[in-house]
């Protein structure tokens, strides 16, 4: 990308970089999705003079198969009661956020992280 001046990368993080999520205790997560916001701020302005954007997403809590898990159902629900929308994100959920950050319309954009909840 930077060879040929242009190019988008989208990096994934999470709500967790910018809350603490109770009460499961996840200091390694939570620390490294913040660490991905940061990277994608200073790459983002690093390299928008290179012709490269770099951007991220922050989803919420996405149904996964990991979320069905046994182990997780308690927190699960206690999840819900904090979460706007009253339901966990749906992988369909993200797709327009990475298609627009991925397109030309985001062109203008550097260094933002793009928080779905």
């Amino acid at each position: 990308m930077l060879q040929q001046g242009y190019g988008k990368i989208i990096n994934t993080a999470s709500m967790a970089s910018l809350i603490v999520p109770h009460p499961q205790k996840q200091l390694s997560y939570n620390t490294s999705k913040a660490g991905v916001v940061k990277l994608t701020q200073t790459l983002g302005t690093e390299w928008i003079d290179r012709g490269v954007r770099v951007n991220c997403i922050s989803p919420g809590i996405v149904d996964t198969p990991l979320i069905h898990s046994e182990d997780l159902r308690p927190l699960v629900q206690r999840w819900l009661s904090d979460i706007p929308a009253g339901r966990l994100a749906q992988v369909t959920d993200l797709q327009a956020a990475v298609v627009y950050l991925a397109s030309e319309a985001s062109d203008y954009m550097t260094g933002h992280n793009l928080v779905i909840e």
